[in-house]
């Protein structure tokens, strides 16, 4: 079965200096019908004004992952990590125990958009931990790209959850993707037109695909996949 949550139905809240999109229930948004997928807790698609950002503040047993479509951030924590991220680079923070961070736009003129992402751990209590990797996209056109696993596979974040995390950047290519019985599978479209077996979908949509034993993607865009038990 595959659903597609199209990206004008998700919740939208603009605060000023951030102008937000839910796919799943957050903060002042809440919609019964999409709390989360599986242990996919929250998709927020972001745009940060230049000087702005969000202010310190605390969060504990989540993983979180940032991930720059156009722009960088600046990111500060309670653990004493001071970095930049860009685009082709990707962040993940276990906020495990409790951690304090902040994000915030260094531009003065340039807008950053990016997205927020937190998986539901399958341990609590774990010790918090910040990592930056780059993962080479624009390198790999054409490949679905492991950004996050279980065990760190081919220099993955290791996450604590029985969940892979693929990113990919196609043009005018097809991928084929095989899902393991008992496995579901969301898609977040980034940017682009694609169809996923069959299913037109756009920049922003999310597309949750259960009881399904293979995907076929095709078209020019890129996207996120994520392959939960």
């Amino acid at each position: 079965m595959i659903t597609i949550r199209k990206a004008n139905e998700r919740g939208h809240i603009e605060h000023g200096w951030l102008n937000t999109y839910h796919t799943f229930s957050f903060g002042d948004y809440h919609d019964p019908e999409h709390m989360h997928f599986k242990s996919l807790r929250v998709i927020n698609e972001d745009y940060v004004k230049a000087n702005t950002g969000f202010p310190f503040h605390d969060h504990m047993d989540m993983e979180i992952i940032t991930y720059i479509i156009t722009g960088e951030i600046q990111h500060k924590d309670s653990l004493g990590n001071t970095s930049v991220i860009r685009r082709g680079e990707i962040q993940l923070m276990r906020a495990g125990t409790g951690i304090t961070h902040s994000e915030f736009n260094p531009s003065k003129d340039v807008d950053v958009h990016l997205l927020q992402i937190w998986v539901i751990p399958n341990v609590k209590g774990l010790a918090p931990l910040y990592q930056q990797k780059s993962f080479h996209l624009v390198e790999n056109i054409g490949e679905l790209v492991l950004i996050a696993s279980p065990d760190g596979q081919n220099n993955s974040f290791t996450i604590a959850q029985d969940a892979k995390i693929y990113a990919a950047i196609i043009k005018n290519t097809q991928i084929d993707y095989p899902i393991s019985p008992n496995h579901n599978v969301w898609i977040q479209v980034v940017e682009g037109n694609l169809t996923i077996n069959g299913n037109s979908v756009v920049s922003g949509d999310g597309v949750a695909i259960i009881n399904e034993s293979n995907l076929t993607i095709n078209g020019s865009g890129e996207f996120i996949l994520f392959d939960l038990n």
